[in-house]
């Protein structure tokens, strides 16, 4: 099976950054897609940033500029580099991994970012 572990979230003032990492482990086969989503209480999960196979790397228009998707397939690794991060980006992130012939999607756990004084 594939399992996915975010780690790196915290706490961090206004305009500081951070930096999230998602391992993958299993049996992944050929990579469709991977990339980062995060969900705010109350509302629902949105997509901010990754890349599907052939393709260069999308964002979320809320982060161009300041977010920076990066992998080292090698390693079964992606990351979220967050700069100037704003109050508005706390939420719980999650990596997204997709697989080719694999119907399924699959999510790690999720882990907590909060932007505050």
């Amino acid at each position: 099976q594939v399992q996915l572990v975010e780690s790196g979230g915290g706490l961090v003032q206004p305009g500081g950054s951070l930096r999230l990492s998602c391992a993958a482990t299993g049996r992944l086969y050929t990579i469709k897609g991977a990339g980062w989503y995060r969900q705010a209480p109350g509302k629902e999960r949105e997509f901010v940033a990754g890349f599907t196979s052939g393709n260069p790397t999308n964002y979320a228009d809320s982060v161009k500029g300041r977010f920076t998707f990066s992998r080292d397939d090698a390693q079964n690794m992606m990351y979220l580099q967050m700069t100037n991060l704003k109050p508005e980006d706390t939420a719980l992130y999650y990596c997204n991994l997709r697989i080719w012939y694999d119907p399924l999607e699959y999510w790690g756990q999720g882990t907590q970012v909060t932007v505050s004084f």
